[in-house]
């Protein structure tokens, strides 16, 4: 189901159906950025893989099961390209002030990973997402349902960049969910700022692609056919995002969750993971519901997780706003 009832709760179909899982933004129309937080409840465990070549990311590698810290408190979705990371800062802030963080001596040090969209080049490139914004991000976080589109991180995101800047298309934030039954929910959010084309991932039809003409194009044919035409430099994209389950995993669990959660932008963006996209994916394991099978239920999880990524991303597209210039696929 994608939507419905789980626990007797009516679900709507995003990240926050994960019990304890709240988000927040903070955006800027006027300057087209902002940032989200995704909280998490006590005792979560996290997972990220990074899968594009220009990322910008920050406390990656405390995820990495190899290593000892087994908490993760929120994460940090931000435009303003790497000057976006010192979001996590006002995070890091609000959650001390809330006693939440990992238990050194007197001390509580807030575990934050974060990455970064480009989206300098839409607005204004000045106006980046501070500490502030991202305390008030945290601050204004609830589990009431996602607002999607041009809000938070993907505010000033576009997508299908192959035929150059001018002749993209909008992109934005997108939500979704998946109950997978017995218990087990699967969530995610997703802000969507890639070079490739955006497809339903139901039916394989072009949601946006290149403009040329009135119509729009397939990103996959402009770079396998580039001798046709001059290709531009495309270097301001990034997809991020965060796939969360209330199934109690292991690090190494939510690790290989995060990795499949990158199908799901396969699915979705053609073509993905490129050179110039530093795709980023997280994974929250809330560890609710435990007893989990490490073959049949995790399949289970794994394939919720990239359906919810991928239905994210149809959202992201379809709920965006003609911003900066750049036309939404519903203006079109």
């Amino acid at each position: 189901m994608l939507a419905g009832f789980a626990f007797g709760k009516i679900m709507s179909n995003g990240i926050t159906d994960v019990p304890g899982i709240t988000v927040g933004h903070w955006t800027d129309r006027k300057a087209i950025t902002g940032c989200t937080a995704i909280l998490c409840p006590r005792g979560s465990l996290g997972g990220v893989s990074v899968r594009g070549a220009s990322p910008g990311t920050r406390e990656t590698d405390v995820l990495n099961p190899i290593n000892r810290v087994e908490e993760v408190h929120a994460i940090m979705l931000s435009g303003g390209s790497a000057y976006g990371l010192g979001v996590a800062d006002g995070a890091m802030r609000y959650l001390e002030e809330n006693g939440i963080g990992v238990k050194v001596g007197d001390s509580v040090v807030p575990i934050v990973p974060s990455a970064i969209l480009f989206d300098l080049g839409i607005g204004d490139s000045k106006v980046r997402p501070n500490a502030e914004n991202g305390y008030h991000a945290c601050k204004y976080a609830s589990g009431d349902p996602v607002e999607q589109g041009s809000i938070g991180a993907g505010t000033g995101a576009t997508v299908a960049k192959t035929q150059g800047t001018q002749k993209a298309v909008k992109g934005g934030l997108g939500s979704a969910s998946i109950d997978l039954g017995d218990g087990l929910l699967v969530g995610a959010i997703v802000a969507v700022n890639a070079i490739g084309s955006v497809y339903d991932p139901e039916n394989g039809l072009l949601l946006a692609g290149p403009r040329i003409d009135g119509t729009m194009s397939n990103s996959m044919d402009d770079l396998i056919s580039g001798n046709s035409f001059k290709l531009p430099d495309i270097n301001a994209n990034t997809t991020i995002g965060v796939v969360a389950t209330n199934a109690r995993l292991t690090k190494a669990q939510a690790k290989r969750l995060a990795s499949s959660a990158q199908d799901g932008l396969a699915l979705a963006i053609r073509p993905s993971h490129l050179i110039g996209d530093g795709d980023t994916m997280f994974s929250i394991s809330t560890g609710e519901q435990g007893n989990i099978d490490a073959f049949s239920d995790m399949n289970r999880i794994i394939a919720g997780a990239i359906q919810a990524v991928a239905n994210s991303i149809k959202n992201a597209i379809q709920f965006a706003e003609t911003m900066g210039g750049v036309p939404a696929v519903r203006d079109l």
